[in-house]
């Protein structure tokens, strides 16, 4: 069965590089690149209810330690990425570190939650943005699995790549 034909698409000016001529999605051609240091870092933060935090923080959540098998999920996120996001190129990561922060709830009323910072580094011809990116959700998505039964309200929010460094494009600070 024959697909049929793609409207025009002029790859030249587009910004977009999952694409060729013909505007197919195809997996961007990386071997002539320069391998380099790559790093990214990306956030997000999951809100709860004080009492669901209070779980967290004490260690007392029915499903064992949240934070702890919260950082193990995200590290082996960053190393699968490849097989959840169609066009990832596999990377050999050379550092996954992940860290939580409690975050109390501000005396403006904020909502009370978890934060995940995410660091991924290679020696590589592409970046590590989708990888830190889906090492921050999984682990947030772990928080909400362990911690469901006592909060099923909470929220994922925020995520988004706070730098990268390396390659051709160079850094990026949000």
């Amino acid at each position: 069965m024959t697909q049929p034909a793609s409207p025009a698409f002029d790859s030249a000016s587009s910004p977009l590089t999952h694409f060729d001529t013909q505007g197919q999605a195809h997996m961007v051609d990386v071997g002539a690149k320069a391998a380099t240091h790559r790093t990214a870092v990306a956030q997000g933060r999951i809100e709860m209810q004080p009492a669901t935090l209070a779980l967290i923080a004490s260690g007392s959540a029915k499903k064992g330690d949240v934070l702890g098998v919260a950082r193990i999920a995200a590290i082996m996120a960053a190393k699968k990425t490849s097989e959840l996001i169609p066009l990832c190129h596999p990377l050999a990561l050379t550092r996954v570190a992940v860290e939580f922060e409690l975050l109390d709830a501000p005396p403006d009323g904020g909502a009370c939650g978890v934060q995940c910072t995410a660091t991924v580094e290679t020696l590589g011809q592409t970046g590590v943005e989708m990888e830190a990116l889906t090492a921050v959700q999984v682990g947030l998505l772990t928080i909400y699995d362990m911690c469901k039964a006592a909060d099923k309200r909470m929220v994922m929010t925020g995520v988004r790549v706070l730098e990268k460094h390396g390659g051709k494009s160079g850094s990026f600070v949000a």
